[in-house]
């Protein structure tokens, strides 16, 4: 084995020293957007939208924004993928759609139903491929390249709808691995295919001690759980006794850092942590190079990208667009700004508004940050904290109390006849003082955003409402509602009405 991961490693610097130039982001961006209405042009969409006429432009960037308006799941969904989930063909992309992701995008919400084509599939194979080859950039050793990767995702058993099939992405990814990458796939596909997620861990931890692994990818809450079971059942201090050669993580969905106290924990030795983009809607970016924690945009991969600028002008305080603002390309945008991600993609979502937002660290390499959802953001009174505001400020609690706060959420409800904030954490020392929580929690708040800050120190907003939680008690929500596993992530910002159902739950305990 140590002989193949030689022969792997090498294969990879062959290939990265030999790729021929590279053109400009711009340019791979421009010739994917004319493939895109290439392949589309006889599609129902590109009929309505004049595809073949844009292609004729002498500027088809221009001309797409001009002609083609923004959507949005409901949108999408209502004028065009629906017709996908009757059978139809030729709706939004050439062919037949074989595969339909579920996601819910965070918990409790209902499900919707992604297109994922064969053409999206082979392009999250070759952003995969892109990935393993990446490696090569950082320190570890070839024997590393032949050894398991545990994919814990949702499940392989697809529900059949007649016509197509409807599950979990990664379930859907898992049934479609690459030929070279089957016989290091763990868990395995008996064992990914049982639905009941408690029951797949409880195959996993049986299994765990004949396994080789040396990589780990997925959401970080359903990984550490799984890491925790099988140190629980074998009695070890560390996930290295059981698996001694795991070296990398790779994680997405949501940001790694509120959970990665907790997760190390739990380690023997350094891991390297590697961070995706991989929504239902495409293969987006990966952490490339290991000077940063930002993650490169795929300019090639079947996605075009477009950018709004995240401000009050273009979007209103529940996460909508307002109007038609323009669009920006990768050679228009700003570092540091927030923009509102937009995607035209091999799947047929078209100039889709994903619902991230996110900040380009370096525009010349095209690197981003995800700091926050359109619609999760909380400003009830003008505060307009972000999701990336307050994971900052969960990271100062974590470091100044020395805790592992994984999990977290926040809504806005009244207070006499003004405001406040009231907050769930996640965690599990009983020790933990909530008076000086608050107190810190709300200093950090005020030093990360200055509208925060104003109405704090005004007389709408009042003092921070707080209560802590076992940490598991965020996972018995997802239990619940049958969404263990797979995608799931816990909304960071509720609205009224879930954030009713939430506190409903938590008094029933």
């Amino acid at each position: 084995m140590a002989i193949l991961g030689k022969t792997i490693k090498r294969g990879m610097e062959f290939r990265n020293k030999f790729r021929r130039e590279k053109l400009s982001f711009y340019d791979y961006q421009e010739k994917t957007l004319r493939r895109l209405l290439k392949k589309s042009g006889q599609t129902d969409f590109g009929k309505y939208y004049g595809f073949k006429e844009i292609l004729k432009s002498g500027d088809i960037v221009r001309l797409f924004q001009d002609r083609v308006a923004f959507h949005d799941y409901d949108s999408m969904h209502d004028q065009w993928w629906h017709r996908a989930l009757d059978n139809e063909e030729n709706v939004a992309w050439k062919g037949k759609v074989r595969y339909f992701a579920l996601s819910s995008g965070t918990s409790g919400t209902p499900s919707k139903h992604i297109p994922i084509t064969e053409d999206m599939l082979r392009s999250n194979k070759k952003a995969g491929v892109k990935m393993f080859f990446g490696l090569t950039q950082y320190d570890v050793n070839p024997s590393l390249y032949a050894k398991g990767m545990m994919m814990l995702g949702g499940s392989t058993d697809l529900e059949n709808k007649g016509g197509y099939f409807v599950g979990d992405l990664s379930g859907i990814n898992a049934r479609n691995n690459p030929f070279w990458l089957r016989g290091m796939y763990k868990p395995g596909v008996k064992i990914a295919s049982i639905n009941n997620w408690n029951d797949r861990i409880v195959e996993i931890v049986k299994k765990a001690p004949s396994w080789d692994i040396g990589f780990i990818m997925g959401i970080p809450a359903w990984n550490q759980l799984m890491i925790e079971r099988i140190i629980e059942h074998y009695k070890v201090d560390s996930i290295h006794d059981i698996w001694p050669n795991l070296s990398v993580y790779v994680h997405g969905g949501v940001s790694f850092e509120p959970y990665k106290k907790g997760f190390e924990k739990l380690m023997g030795k350094k891991m390297l942590y590697m961070d995706t983009y991989l929504a239902s809607e495409g293969f987006l970016a990966f952490q490339s190079r290991p000077d940063t924690k930002a993650m490169a945009l795929i300019p090639n991969n079947g996605i075009f990208f477009e950018f709004i600028p995240f401000n009050d002008e273009h979007f209103d305080e529940d996460g909508q667009i307002i109007g038609k603002p323009k669009a920006m390309t990768i050679h228009e945008v700003q570092p540091h700004q927030d923009y509102a991600i937009v995607i035209s993609t091999n799947a047929g979502a078209w100039r889709y508004l994903i619902g991230d937002t996110v900040r380009f660290t370096d525009v010349e390499r095209a690197e981003v940050v995800i700091t926050g959802r359109t619609k999760h953001f909380l400003s009830i009174c003008g505060e307009h904290l972000s999701v990336e505001n307050m994971q900052t400020a969960i990271l100062e609690l974590e470091r100044k109390f020395n805790v592992s706060i994984p999990e977290f959420t926040v809504s806005g409800v009244k207070s006499g006849k003004f405001f406040a904030h009231k907050w769930y954490l996640g965690c599990d020392d009983p020790s933990l003082d909530k008076a000086a929580v608050i107190r810190e929690l709300d200093h950090q708040l005020k030093l990360t955003n200055d509208d925060y800050k104003t109405e704090r120190d005004g007389s709408v907003l009042k003092d921070i409402q707080m209560e802590i939680l076992p940490t598991y008690t965020f996972y018995k929500w997802f239990e619940q509602r049958g969404k263990l596993g797979g995608q799931s992530k816990f909304p960071r910002v509720m609205k009224k009405d879930r954030f009713s159902e939430w506190e409903s739950f938590v008094n029933a305990l």
